[in-house]
C-alpha cells in the first residue's frame, strides 16, 4: 500500500481569506507524479492563473527531479495545467477577472486510486492588520490552553 501524501500550503490561509474551495486534477508526467508520491513537492510559492484559452496552470510549483529519471526528467518549475469542469473554469475567471480575486492553492494530495490532485482555493489577499489580529487571537488561545492546563 501507499503512504498518504497531504502536502500543505500552510502560508496561503494566513495571507489570503479563503471564499471558495475546489478540488482540481493535475495534468503530470511520469517523473512528476513518482516524486510527487515520494513526498518531493512544495506548494507555499505557487499560485494558479488562466492563459489566453481560458485553461488554468499552477505556477511556481515545485516538485523536485526524480532521483532515477535520468533524461525523462522533467522541469522542476514549469506551469502544469489543472483539470476543472468548464462551469467550474468559467465561474473561477469571472470572479478573478471582476473581483480582482486570486487563486492559491491549499494542499496537494494522492486519492486512493493514486490520482494527484490539488485543493486551490478562490481568495482575497489581507491586509496588514488583518494578520496582526490573527496573530493575536492565536497567542491568546495559547495563553489560554496554559491557564486551563494549570488549574487542572
Amino acid at each position: 500500500m501507499q503512504k498518504n501524501i497531504n502536502i500543505k500550503n500552510k502560508k496561503a490561509r494566513f495571507e489570503y481569506e479563503i471564499l471558495d474551495k475546489y478540488i482540481a486534477g493535475i495534468q503530470l508526467t511520469g517523473t512528476e507524479i513518482k516524486s510527487i508520491r515520494e513526498s518531493k513537492a512544495r506548494i507555499t510559492e505557487s499560485f494558479c492563473e488562466f492563459n489566453e484559452k481560458g485553461e488554468l496552470f499552477a505556477i511556481n510549483m515545485f516538485i523536485e527531479e526524480y532521483v532515477y529519471g535520468h533524461s525523462f526528467n522533467h522541469n522542476p518549475k514549469s506551469e502544469r495545467k489543472l483539470l476543472l469542469n468548464k462551469r467550474e473554469l468559467k465561474k473561477l475567471l469571472k470572479e478573478v477577472q471582476n473581483a480582482g480575486l486570486t487563486i492559491v492553492p491549499l494542499r496537494l494530495f494522492l486519492t486512493d486510486k493514486g490520482w494527484a490532485k490539488l485543493e486551490i482555493a478562490l481568495a482575497k489577499g489581507k491586509k496588514n492588520y488583518d494578520k496582526r489580529e490573527n496573530i493575536k487571537d492565536r497567542e491568546s488561545k495559547i495563553r489560554l490552553d496554559r491557564i486551563k492546563k494549570d488549574f487542572n
